[in-house]
């Protein structure tokens, strides 16, 4: 087994830099984070590969500063399994590429039946990569030899297999494609937090009433805090289901809490005093939470536009399908051509004029990128348009 060392002072960081600046082609680069073990989503491990310079292992908390890897590398192609994953881990480190390649996202758009790293891995290069290490805490110090080895082969061969995807892009076709998607990864920005949070509790529809779904989000708000103070993944403290029979259990001293069977976890003693006072914060609360959740820009479930909007169902039966085949006969998953969210919304609030110019827009306008707007909106455009001739047809006969 090899030997693998990792860098976690700046002068091991300038030697691997200055490595890596001298190697040749694309970079890989993988992080592994304690999701599970942690609050944050920061990087415990960074792996680098490129050809003429080996793998590189780096602990990111001692190292800190990452300018010296940045500009060493940050000009060039990083090759990345799940890119949407890591990103944001690296951004944390002001570590960003200037390209992009995605070698899941490009199993996607190619049509691979199996798209997780050692799948791609077996399927390209007929290498077995082990995965018994993916779930590991990777904030433990030291750590292992045996995790190490792991971490380092998921960066080894990702640029062999980024060659390979790469030539099945040309062959099909899809480099505007694959192109696109891997910069709209590299530009997409994080998700905006949940107005309401709290509110996916496990097992939260079973608390009923606006008063102790108060106590409910004062004890949710609680172990966030407490979690993030700790750096501990809330449910590690404190299960979800521990909480939420807390709250149903009502209980009328801090002694009574102490005594519910189901309320445990590693601080549901220690910090029994900290719980109590948010059930009682939660309790004399005056701004109740409402007993369902505030809509937002959400729509309606599918199964009920029938019943709610019966032009906007219409147009969604008729286009699901239509884009469907679209997708197939461009050997990819529909959720690649067209997100479902995206034709929801299109078919739900469809542009005045519904040709294919003003379906074009509405999909920009939802995020759509130049080529899945190429490949979807006169199919879109002809659907909607039809579905209100059959409907039109249906009323005619019907009088």
């Amino acid at each position: 087994m090899t030997e693998y060392d990792v860098i976690a002072d700046g002068a091991g960081l300038a030697r691997a830099a200055e490595a890596l600046a001298a190697g040749v082609g694309p970079v890989a680069v993988d992080v592994e984070r304690a999701s599970g073990f942690r609050y944050s989503q920061r990087a415990y491990l960074i792996q680098v590969f490129r050809r003429d310079a080996g793998v590189f292992l780096f602990d990111p908390p001692p190292i800190g500063d990452f300018s010296a890897l940045q500009e060493a590398i940050g000009g060039e192609e990083w090759v990345l399994h799940a890119a949407s994953q890591d990103l944001p881990s690296l951004r944390e480190l002001d570590l960003l590429p200037a390209t992009l390649f995605d070698t899941e996202l490009a199993a996607r758009l190619l049509g691979h039946e199996r798209v997780g790293l050692g799948a791609v891995v077996e399927d390209t290069l007929g290498i077995t990569l082990a995965k018994a290490h993916s779930a590991a805490d990777w904030s433990t110090r030291p750590l292992p030899q045996s995790w190490l080895e792991y971490a380092a082969l998921d960066v080894e061969h990702l640029v062999d297999v980024r060659d390979i995807l790469m030539a099945e892009i040309i062959e099909q076709g899809k480099t505007t494609i694959a192109a696109e998607e891997f910069q709209a990864t590299l530009e997409r920005l994080p998700k905006p937090a949940r107005e309401e949070p709290w509110r996916r509790l496990s097992g939260l529809h079973t608390v009923r009433g606006r008063k102790p779904l108060a106590v409910a989000r004062a004890l949710w708000q609680a172990r966030e805090d407490y979690a993030r103070e700790q750096d501990v993944s809330p449910g590690r403290l404190v299960p979800d289901r521990s909480l939420v029979a807390a709250v149903l259990a009502n209980p009328s001293t801090k002694q009574a809490l102490a005594a519910v069977k189901e309320f445990n976890g590693r601080a549901s003693r220690t910090q029994l005093d900290r719980w109590w006072a948010a059930i009682e914060a939660g309790r004399a609360e005056t701004s109740l939470p409402l007993e369902r959740a505030s809509g937002g820009d959400t729509l309606p479930p599918p199964r009920a536009w029938a019943d709610r909007n019966p032009e906007a169902d219409a147009r969604l039966k008729a286009a699901r399908p239509l884009v469907e085949a679209r997708a197939e006969a461009l050997h990819m998953p529909t959720e690649n051509l067209l997100t479902p969210d995206t034709l929801r919304r299109v078919a739900w609030t469809p542009p005045e004029t519904m040709d294919a110019a003003s379906i074009a827009a509405s999909l920009a306008a939802l995020g759509a990128r130049p080529w899945q707007i190429a490949e979807t909106a006169q199919t879109i455009a002809d659907a909607f348009v039809g579905s209100v001739q059959a409907a039109s047809e249906a009323s005619e006969s019907g009088s």
